[in-house]
C-alpha cells in the first residue's frame, strides 16, 4: 500500500498498491481497489511512498560458485579507498586462524579508489605479514604475499599455464604477482589450492551470500557455470538448500566442462538421465533448475577478457568441429546453450558453426540460446545472431575495466562496447547482469548505473548516449529481459496479475535520483513468492529469522559483503 509501484502498464507505469496470494499477484492497482480485498487474515503493510520494483534478475552471475566461498572472502566491493582497502586486510590478517588465508577475489577496480591504483607488493606484504594471502584483480592480475608464495612453494622454476606467467624479480625470485596475459587458468589454479570451508559451512556460506544479493532487491539469476567449479559435487550446497525449501532466489543453472578435449563425454555424463528445465519437481517448485550448457560449451572457444594484455585469437580449426558436434547434441535433446564470446572476431566465427548446425538441426525458435558479454559485436554479427533466434546478456565488465579496454582499443571502440541500443533496436533479446563475483562486483545497481550513465566506477565516460539505456529500459531488462533466456517471462520479471510475487522496496527513487546515487540503491524489503526475504529499517519486523553466525574470523562478520556508500561495514543479515 502507498507506493510508487512499478507496474510498467501502458500511459500507467505506476501504481499505489499490489495484492499477493499464494506466491502470486493478483491485483495491481490504486489503494482503493486493492483494499477491496482486504480479509480478516490479511497483511497490510505501508510502502511509506517508496519505490516498489519486481525483483531483480541477473541475466549471468556465478551465485553457486560464489555461495561456496563467500564466507571466506574480504570483499573490496564499493571500498571507496585503496587506504580503506589496505586497512581491512591488515585487521583481517590478525584475526585470520592458521591454515585459512586472507583473500579477495576480485569485485574491485582500482578506479574506484580515490587514489585511483592498484595496491603494491609491498604494501599488501606490509598489511598481511606473515599470513598467507591472495589479491585478485578480476581476471587480469592476482597478487600473492611472501607467506602465500611460500605456502604454495612457488619457486623460479615453478610451471605456469601456456598465456600466464608469475612475474620474477632482478633476484631471481618470484615476486608474488601473477600476470594471466590473456589465459586466467593460473588465477584459477590459485582460487582453487586455497582452503575450502566445511559441508556444513558451505551451506551457510551459501545462505549469506543469497541474502547478500537479496538486499540489492535481487530475486532471480542464471548461474552461468564457470571455470574451477565441477558438477555435481560443487552445487552440493544450493541443492540441499533447494531440498529444504530455503533458497531466497530462484536460480536457472548451466553446466561447465571440466577440462580441454573432454567436453564432450562431460556433457554425456552430467546430463544422463535429464531433461531440459527440469529437475524433480521438488527442486524446481524450489527455485534451482536446470536449463543446458555455458558458458564455455567448449574451451578452445573461449576469448579470455583481460585488457590489460592484447586480444587472443581462438583457432577455428581446433574449436569448430567439437563445437558443432556439442551444440548438436545439446540441440537434439533441447538443451539451452550460452557461448563466451568477448570479441566480434570471435563471434563471427562461432556464428559460423552455429549457422552450419543451423542448417542442419533447425534450432532457431525452438530454444533459448545466447551469446555472453558481446562487447564488440558488428552490426553484421547482430543481424545473425537475430536470424538464429539468439539473445545477448550483457554485463557491466566495463564499469570495472573500461579504463584498461579504452587505453587498448580507443575511446571510438569503447563508445559502443557493447551497443546495448543497437542491440534492442535489432529486436534482439537482451538481459542484464554482472558477471559477478570475480570480473565484476555482484551489486546489481552498478550495472543499471553503468547501462543508464555509460560511465565506469571510475567517473569516465565510456559509452555513447546514443548506446546507453533509460531507466526505464535498463530496469525492464534487468527484469522482464533476463527472464527471457530461462523462457519464464510469461511468470516473473513485471509486477502484474498471473506473476510471481517477487518485488522490492528501494532505498530511494531509482527514476528520479541524480545518476550517479543509482549505484548506492539498496532494497529495504525484499520479496519473492509472497515471502519476505530481507528486510532492512523500516521493515525490519517483517525481517526473516537471523541467519546462524558465520565463523568467527569470516571477514563477512566483520565487514558485510558490499561496502556501504561511506565505506563502512554493511549488514548482509
Amino acid at each position: 500500500m502507498d507506493g510508487k509501484i512499478f507496474a510498467d502498464r501502458e500511459g500507467q507505469p505506476f501504481s499505489q498498491a499490489l495484492a499477493v496470494r499464494d506466491g502470486k499477484f493478483i491485483r495491481v492497482g490504486s489503494n482503493k481497489e486493492v483494499l477491496t480485498l482486504r480479509g480478516d487474515k490479511t497483511r497490510v503493510v505501508s510502502a511509506r511512498g517508496r519505490t516498489v520494483i519486481p525483483g531483480l534478475n541477473d541475466s549471468h552471475l556465478h551465485p553457486t560458485r560464489a555461495g561456496r566461498f563467500y564466507l571466506t572472502e574480504l570483499r573490496w566491493d564499493g571500498v571507496p579507498t585503496l587506504k580503506e582497502a589496505l586497512r581491512r586486510l591488515r585487521e583481517q590478517a590478525r584475526r585470520t586462524p592458521p591454515g585459512q588465508w586472507v583473500r579477495v577475489i576480485g569485485g574491485w577496480t582500482p578506479y574506484q579508489f580515490a587514489e585511483k591504483r592498484m595496491p603494491t607488493l609491498a604494501e599488501i606484504n606490509e598489511a598481511t605479514g606473515d599470513v598467507p594471502t591472495f589479491v585478485m584483480y578480476l581476471y587480469s592480475r592476482g597478487f600473492l604475499n611472501q607467506a602465500g608464495i611460500k605456502a604454495m612453494g612457488i619457486t623460479a622454476g615453478t610451471p605456469a599455464p601456456a598465456g600466464a606467467s608469475y612475474e620474477i624479480g632482478e633476484d631471481g625470485k618470484p615476486t608474488g604477482l601473477i600476470l594471466a596475459d590473456p589465459n586466467p587458468a593460473l588465477l584459477y589454479q590459485m582460487v582453487a589450492k586455497l582452503p575450502a570451508l566445511s559441508p556444513a559451512d558451505e551451506v551457510l556460506s551459501t545462505r549469506y551470500f543469497y541474502r547478500e544479493l537479496n538486499r540489492f532487491g535481487l530475486t532471480s539469476a542464471i548461474d552461468a557455470a564457470g571455470g574451477g567449479h565441477v558438477f555435481p559435487e560443487d552445487y552440493v550446497a544450493t541443492e540441499a538448500l533447494a531440498k529444504e525449501g530455503k533458497l531466497s532466489l530462484r536460480l536457472g543453472y548451466f553446466l561447465f566442462p571440466r577440462s580441454a578435449g573432454t567436453e564432450i563425454k562431460d556433457y554425456r555424463r552430467m546430463l544422463a538421465g535429464r531433461e531440459p528445465g527440469e529437475n524433480s519437481d521438488h527442486l524446481r517448485s524450489n527455485g534451482f533448475v536446470l536449463l543446458g550448457v555455458g558458458e564455455a560449451p567448449v574451451l578452445a572457444a573461449i576469448d579470455f577478457e583481460n585488457f590489460m594484455a592484447p586480444r587472443p585469437e581462438i583457432d577455428e580449426e581446433i574449436f569448430a568441429p567439437a563445437l558443432e558436434q556439442v551444440i548438436t547434441g545439446l540441440v537434439d535433446r533441447g538443451f539451452s546453450f550460452r557461448i563466451h564470446a568477448t570479441y566480434n572476431e570471435s563471434i563471427d566465427k562461432i556464428l559460423d558453426v552455429l549457422e552450419r548446425v543451423q542448417k542442419k538441426t533447425p534450432f532457431a525458435g525452438r530454444l533459448r540460446w545466447a551469446i555472453d558479454h558481446a562487447e564488440t559485436v558488428s552490426p553484421d554479427s547482430l543481424k545473425r545472431i537475430q536470424a538464429l533466434g539468439g539473445g545477448i546478456a550483457v554485463q557491466n565488465r566495463l564499469a570495472f575495466a573500461g579504463e584498461d579496454f579504452a587505453a587498448r582499443y580507443g575511446s571510438e571502440v569503447a563508445s559502443r562496447a557493447p551497443p546495448l541500443r543497437d542491440i534492442l533496436d535489432a529486436g534482439i533479446p537482451l538481459g542484464l547482469g554482472t558477471d559477478g563475483t570475480r570480473v565484476s562486483s555482484y551489486n546489481p545497481w552498478l550495472s543499471l548505473y553503468w547501462a543508464v550513465s555509460g560511465r565506469s566506477l571510475g567517473g569516465t565516460e565510456l559509452l555513447s548516449p546514443k548506446q546507453r539505456l533509460s531507466r526505464t529500459e535498463a530496469l525492464r531488462q534487468y527484469t522482464q529481459g533476463s527472464a527471457w533466456f530461462s523462457g519464464e517471462e510469461t511468470r516473473k520479471g513485471r509486477i502484474a496479475v498471473g506473476q510471481d510475487a517477487d518485488f522490492a522496496v528501494l532505498s530511494a527513487d531509482y527514476f528520479s535520483i541524480p545518476e550517479v546515487q543509482i549505484k548506492d540503491v539498496v532494497s529495504l524489503l525484499t520479496v519473492l513468492g509472497g515471502e519476505v526475504v530481507y528486510a532492512a529499517p523500516p521493515f525490519v519486523a517483517l525481517a526473516p529469522e537471523p541467519l546462524p553466525p558465520a565463523p568467527t574470523w569470516s571477514p563477512v562478520r566483520h565487514f558485510g559483503g558490499y561496502a556501504s556508500p561511506s565505506g563502512s561495514t554493511a549488514d548482509s543479515q
